[in-house]
C-alpha cells in the first residue's frame, strides 16, 4: 500500500474537508478488503475529518450512508468497491453539491473504466483520489430512470434485453467468481434466448423492433469491459440508445468477443443513435442499471445534465 503518511495534504482540502468513505468488505467476494482501511488511513492522513462506514451487508450500508448524508456536514463520499457501490453513491447525491469518489476494488468497475480511474490498483486509486482532491470535482450527466412510480439514476448503462437476463442470471451464480461469472452466464443465457419484440419511444418517435438487446448508456461499457458504447460521453448532454437487432445465436455469440474490443459499431445489426429521452417496452424483459436491478419493463429513460459531481 501507498504509504500515506508521506503524503502532503491536497490543495482541495480546504474545499473538501469532511468525508465519508462507504466500503464494501464483500467486493471482489472479499478478495480486497484491505483496500478501505487503506483509503481511510490516506484520508486522515491528508488532514481529512473522515465517518468510515462498513456493515455486514449491502442493505444496511445503503441505509446507513444515507442517513450520513442527509445529516448535511459532508463535502463528499467515496465509495469503496464495484459498480454496485458507485450505484449506491450516485443515487444517494444526484443532483446535489456533493461530490462522489470512487475506489474500484469490485468485479466489474465499468463506471471507474469510463472515468479512466485506476482498476484493481490499491496504490494507483489512492493517489489518483489524491489528485482529484487537489484538482477539485466535476460535473458529469447521469441517466433517470423511472418506473413504476419510482425513480433511479445510473451513471453508465441502463441494459434491457439479453444482456441484462445475462445479469439476472450472473447475480445468481456463486461460480466463477470474477469478471469469468459473467461471461458463464452469457453463455448458458445464450442457450435459450430468443429475440424480443420491443416497443420503444426515441424522443416522441414511436418504433417496432425485433432485437436481442436494447441498452441505453452514458458511459461506455457494461459486463465488466464489454465497450457497447465506445464513443459514449458523460458530459454532452445526451444519451447513447444501442440496439442490437435479430440475429442467429451462433453469430451473437460471434459478435460478442468483438464488443470487448468495441469494434462492433459497424456491423449491419448494431445501431447507436444519440438520443435525450427513450421509452422501452417488452414483456418478460427485466432491466438493470449500473449493473443493478431495477425491474420489469416498461421504463423511461433521459438524461439530466451535469447531475453528478465527481472526483475523477
Amino acid at each position: 500500500m501507498t504509504d500515506a503518511r508521506a503524503a502532503d495534504a491536497p490543495g482541495g482540502a480546504d474545499r473538501i474537508r469532511r468525508i465519508a468513505v462507504a466500503i464494501n468488505p464483500q467486493a471482489s467476494f472479499g478478495r480486497r478488503s484491505t483496500v478501505g482501511p487503506a483509503v481511510v488511513h490516506a484520508l486522515r492522513t491528508w488532514g481529512h475529518d473522515v465517518v468510515e462506514l462498513v456493515q455486514p451487508n449491502f442493505e444496511l450500508l445503503r441505509r446507513e450512508t444515507a442517513k450520513v448524508v442527509d445529516v448535511g456536514d459532508l463535502d463528499a463520499l467515496v465509495v469503496v468497491g464495484g459498480d454496485g457501490m458507485v450505484s449506491l453513491g450516485i443515487n444517494l447525491l444526484a443532483q446535489t453539491e456533493l461530490a462522489l469518489g470512487i475506489v474500484a476494488s469490485g468485479t466489474g468497475n465499468d463506471m471507474a473504466r469510463t472515468l479512466g480511474l485506476p482498476i484493481g490498483d490499491a496504490d494507483a486509486s489512492i493517489a489518483a483520489l489524491r489528485a482529484a482532491l487537489h484538482r477539485g470535482a466535476r460535473r458529469i450527466d447521469l441517466g433517470r430512470v423511472r418506473h413504476g412510480g419510482l425513480t433511479t439514476w445510473f451513471g453508465g448503462v441502463v441494459s434491457a434485453g439479453f444482456d441484462a437476463r445475462v445479469n439476472e442470471r450472473a447475480n445468481g451464480m456463486t461460480w466463477p467468481r470474477g469478471a469469468q461469472r459473467y461471461t458463464v452466464a452469457m453463455v448458458r443465457e445464450l442457450l435459450s434466448f430468443k429475440p424480443v419484440h420491443y416497443r420503444l419511444e426515441v424522443d416522441g418517435i414511436a418504433e417496432d423492433t425485433q432485437a436481442m438487446l436494447v441498452s441505453v448508456a452514458n458511459g461506455r461499457s457494461i459486463g465488466g469491459g464489454m465497450r457497447i458504447t465506445p464513443d459514449a460521453e458523460l458530459d454532452d448532454g445526451q444519451l447513447d440508445l444501442f440496439v442490437v437487432e435479430r440475429m442467429s445465436k451462433l453469430r451473437l455469440l460471434r459478435v460478442f468477443p468483438k464488443v470487448f474490443r468495441g469494434e462492433h459499431t459497424d456491423l449491419p445489426e448494431v445501431r447507436i443513435s444519440r438520443v435525450h429521452h427513450v421509452s422501452v417496452t417488452a414483456d418478460a424483459i427485466v432491466a438493470y442499471a449500473d449493473g443493478e436491478r431495477v425491474g420489469p419493463l416498461p421504463v423511461e429513460v433521459s438524461v439530466v445534465p451535469a447531475a453528478l459531481s465527481v472526483l475523477a
